[in-house]
């Protein structure tokens, strides 16, 4: 595995494909591959998440941004894929260096051995000096089983290859405090906690699938894995180098200095909800030991179906989330469990258990630098019938 500090760079659509024209944007990735090619020399390693092969497929199907659908979006990223990949294969060729593409869904995040198989991939190319482009399998991918945005995506790469910075590149020169285009609004240079931020982050590209809100999720993440995040304007000279360099405008997020480990991170940081269940205020309590499972007497409530192994968000009686952790049972054995507390587990399910619906070691109490996931509204609709 390299030793060499890893740089992962999250390149936004409308900084690759023209926006009228849907044509790359060459003169852009030139000075993109340029500069990678200056960090290298100074010993980086550098990741590429780059959007931009749906936008550089639609005018092949005959499309635009606002009129594709699903199955339009599909073809157009296997139309686009062949040309953004094309183009950074001829500029890095003139720079030296090779490049190899590395397509992910949902799946490969999600699913543990999936994401140390995909860990151990880009660890690999890393040490044979080939740059790793990675993006979503758009081709293949519903709504039911994306990631939905790069910005994410390029959060759990930065994770999984313990990097130690993470830069957003975009259309703007990173975070403010209310929209940009309001009056009064402020800049903000430096970020501890990404929470006080959300409600001024709504909107999003028009080539793009995320917009500020997804950028801060995305920073959570990288911070919560010990690395730096940067949010900067993607037109510069040297779009990276420079940020790491500090001789230019951006807004910095602070890693967090208490690192978790690798597992708990994984099992922390998740990119969709599996599934939920509700436990008593007292037990939320008990857990913060670190040393209390989640037992089946615990579980007021359950939502979602999911399988053993999945994470689960779990949830006090007000919908406020509070731990997640890995399911030892699916979803229809834990309501069988939990629906009759007093009946042996081998009659229910013809095994013994030791009724421990999440374990200690595979539990994550959310700590306040977590951004929370509101509940279901199954869940919320739940919780408000009981108070009424």
């Amino acid at each position: 595995m390299s030793e060499h500090p890893t740089i992962v760079v999250k390149i936004g659509s409308s900084l690759v494909a023209n926006r009228d024209l849907l044509t790359p944007r060459f003169g852009f990735m030139h000075r993109l591959m340029e500069d990678i090619f200056r960090l290298r020399q100074r010993g980086m390693n550098v990741v590429l998440c780059s959007s931009g092969a749906v936008a550089l497929g639609l005018r092949m199907v005959g499309e635009t941004p606002g009129s594709a659908g699903v199955s339009d979006k599909q073809a157009a990223a296997a139309c686009g894929m062949p040309l953004l990949l094309n183009a950074y294969r001829q500029i890095g060729h003139e720079y030296g260096f090779n490049i190899a593409q590395i397509l992910l869904t949902l799946g490969d995040f999600e699913d543990h051995r999936r994401f140390l198989n995909t860990r151990n991939t880009v660890h690999r190319l890393m040490d044979s000096d080939i740059i790793p482009i990675v993006n979503e399998n758009d081709t293949i991918t519903t709504e039911e089983i994306r990631v939905g945005d790069n910005d994410r995506l390029a959060a759990k790469v930065a994770q999984m290859t313990d990097a130690k910075h993470f830069v957003i590149l975009t259309e703007v020169d990173g975070l403010y405090d209310r929209h940009p285009d309001e009056e009064g609004a402020q800049f903000v240079p430096e970020v501890d906690d990404v929470t006080p931020y959300m409600a001024a982050t709504q909107g999003k590209s028009e080539l793009g699938t995320g917009g500020m809100a997804t950028k801060l999720m995305a920073a959570n993440m990288a911070q919560e894995a010990g690395c730096t995040t940067y949010i900067a304007h993607g037109e510069a000279d040297r779009p990276i180098s420079s940020i790491i360099d500090g001789s230019r405008r951006f807004t910095r997020f602070k890693a967090h200095k208490t690192l978790q480990s690798g597992w708990k991170s994984w099992i922390a940081n998740r990119l969709q909800m599996a599934g939920t269940v509700v436990v008593e205020d007292d037990v939320i309590a008990q857990l913060k030991t670190g040393e209390r499972a989640v037992l089946r007497e615990d579980i007021q409530s359950i939502d979602g179906d999911f399988t053993r192994g999945d994470v689960l968000h779990v949830y006090d009686r007000s919908g406020t989330e509070r731990a997640r952790g890995l399911a030892d049972f699916t979803s229809e054995e834990i309501r069988v469990l939990a629906g009759n507390p007093d009946i042996d587990s081998e009659q229910l399910l013809g095994y013994k258990i030791k009724g421990e619906i999440i374990r200690a070691k595979n539990l994550v109490v959310l700590e306040g630098r977590h951004l929370r996931w509101d509940a279901p509204e199954s869940v919320a609709s739940e919780q408000k019938t009981e108070e009424a």
